[in-house]
């Protein structure tokens, strides 16, 4: 089966840290660019980062100089780690995998994750 799976979401208060994972199942490859997206009730889903296979990073505006997205190519992983949150940040954060090839050749344009609920709140 082809899916990314997040982890590491929870609650935590304003100024604190979370660290979010995401895997790729066994039958992924190799993905092209991945990113971390993030909806929040009654709000569009939002780009929050993305990195290259070659390690080039982007970043929304408001998390610039707060959060830092990594990935390991080898193991097709990728994590963000959030600092300084703010209850605006609140919100269901999601992993992409963009031009992703399976273990048996097949390719799909992206994959998302199922989400993680980030909560930041007193």
């Amino acid at each position: 089966q082809v899916q990314l799976v997040e982890s590491g979401g929870g609650l935590v208060q304003p100024g604190g840290s979370l660290r979010l994972s995401c895997a790729a199942s066994r039958s992924i490859f190799r993905i092209n660019a991945m990113g971390w997206y993030r909806q929040a009730p009654g709000k569009e889903r939002e780009l929050v980062a993305d990195i290259t296979t070659g390690g080039s990073t982007n970043y929304a505006d408001f998390v610039k100089g707060r959060f830092t997205i990594s990935r390991d190519n080898a193991k097709n992983t990728m994590s963000l780690q959030m600092n300084s949150l703010k209850p605006e940040d609140t919100a269901v954060y999601y992993c992409n995998g963009r031009a992703v090839t399976t273990t048996s050749g097949y390719s799909h344009l992206e994959v998302w994750g199922q989400g993680t609920l980030v909560t930041v709140s007193l």
